[in-house]
């Protein structure tokens, strides 16, 4: 025994064991470095980002996912071959901990490039440049003064920012920017950090007199300044900064392709009108005061309560209704397809009658008559043993697209090629797509005959996909 304990405190095995723990860390680093490398994003299929939800970066308009970062994120995926997955978190040091922690491929929001940063993350080549202004209310009744009355009333110097409150979003660089100033003026600035509040809901609380400066990046302060006519943003308080996106240390992969792909996109017309959409566009205050801004109303259409109402009586989600009404008809009452379907719900005159609906019916009863042929479709599904809700409700929606006896098609095909028939994705959805080959379409376990069915197969995505975006920022209730 007393042999064994010299062994241990043997300084040659103590280093041996630290150097065999250290080869274990780093292995287990480089295992989790990899867990989400380029080729394992195209493995799975999708890039999943996490990203904030405002006026600027992701929203949804109209019942349609926008945003500047969405609409860079959703190219992104197309040039990596994949799906883009958006998960939500205006808290930026949530952001940081979902991405070190493997929850979220890239954060995709205005991050500003600092050295600080650079020692947690890696970040990509620069998708925007910016500064950071001060955002300041006018004087009341601003309108009835010059321009030289109303700029004496605000803050130009950033001297002037001595003893002054101002209220940031914990976590931002707008926070070490004030610290660090308070440096440069030899004086104090009392900061005040907010984790509960995003950048625009503090440029809102500017505008509305609760709170009288905040800190914000140029371009999004500009748009907000559309919105809030009294706000002033014209103070300069940083130099020109980059923003990019956030990467987990050691990602080279990912990083090189994303920083190769930025660096010839940003030089595109498409980036171009992306941006000037976004960030410098008169009309964008018109999508702010709209009902059907989901930011501030929390609806997707005129259409929500009958959505809602009707939802229960197949125990959907109402958003996943909505989903459905907003891919067939873009919540457009009176309109009709090239196929005679027509209506919110785009049912065809055989089966709008069958559910008791015609041309100039309301819209509260076409939302009824499509649940009620979504029930009908549920019956038929769950009468052929398919009790898995999440698996019913594709075979569901694809029925509503492209037929009820298509689907069944599909469904025998995969039986016969020994894929199971009770499984949309992988299984039942590659049939569909093969029914417009001859060789499938003729096979004597059909019976419906030819159907295009990559519409239908990227009908049922699209709907679920949008799902998730409603999901992500529409209230349940």
């Amino acid at each position: 025994m007393k042999e064994f304990i010299k062994i241990l405190k043997s300084p040659v095995l103590i280093i041996l064991l630290l150097l065999a723990l250290n080869t274990c860390k780093e292995k287990e680093r480089e295992s989790f470095v990899n867990l989400n490398s380029i080729d394992k994003i195209k493995k799975r299929g999708k890039l999943v980002a996490v990203m904030d939800f405002n006026s600027t970066n992701y929203f949804i308009y109209r019942g349609e996912p926008m945003g500047y970062q969405y609409e860079l994120l959703q190219l992104l995926a197309e040039q990596l071959g994949v799906k883009l997955e958006v998960k939500v978190e205006n808290d930026i040091d949530e952001n940081f901990r979902m991405l070190m922690e493997g929850e979220c491929d890239i954060i995709g929001i205005n991050l500003t490039v600092t050295k600080e940063r650079a020692k947690i993350i890696d970040f990509t080549y620069p998708h925007s440049q910016t500064h950071q202004v001060l955002v300041q209310r006018k004087i009341e009744n601003w309108k009835n003064f010059s321009k030289e009355e109303i700029d004496a009333n605000l803050l130009r110097n950033q001297l002037d920012l001595a003893g002054k409150v101002v209220y940031v979003q914990k976590g931002t660089s707008y926070a070490q920017r004030m610290k660090n100033l308070s440096d440069e003026i030899g004086d104090s600035i009392k900061l005040i950090e907010k984790a509960d509040k995003e950048v625009e809901e503090l440029i809102e609380l500017v505008a509305s007199g609760e709170i009288d400066y905040t800190v914000a990046d140029e371009n999004v302060a500009l748009v907000n300044q559309i919105y809030y006519p009294n706000l002033d943003v014209k103070t300069a308080v940083s130099f020109p900064q980059n923003l990019a996106w956030g990467l987990r240390k050691g990602d080279d992969l990912l990083k090189t392709e994303i920083d190769n792909w930025l660096k010839e996109f940003k030089g595109s017309l498409e980036y171009a009108l992306i941006y000037n959409k976004y960030f410098k566009n008169p009309r964008s205050v018109k999508i702010v005061e709209s009902d059907y801004y989901s930011k501030t109303t929390g609806k997707v259409s005129g259409y929500d309560d009958y959505i809602k109402k009707y939802s229960k009586d197949i125990d959907w989600d109402w958003r996943l209704l909505a989903s459905l009404i907003y891919q067939e008809s873009r919540f457009k009452p009176n309109v009709k397809s090239w196929a005679g379907a027509y209506g919110l719900m785009q049912l065809m005159p055989t089966t709008a009658r069958r559910f008791g609906v015609n041309r100039n019916s309301p819209p509260e009863k076409q939302i009824k008559a499509g649940v009620e042929f979504i029930k009908w479709l549920d019956k038929r599904f769950e009468n052929r043993g398919i009790t898995d809700e999440e698996e019913k409700t594709k075979f569901i929606l694809a029925s509503y697209n492209v037929g009820l006896g298509h689907i069944l098609d599909a469904r025998r095909l995969a039986e016969k090629e020994g894929k199971d028939p009770d499984k949309w994705e992988n299984n039942v959805d590659e049939y569909i797509l093969k029914k417009s080959n001859p060789k499938y379409y003729k096979d004597p376990v059909v019976k419906y005959g030819y159907c295009r069915g990559s519409e239908t197969y990227n009908y049922v995505y699209q709907i679920l996909d949008r799902y998730e975006h409603y999901k992500n920022i529409i209230p349940e209730t």
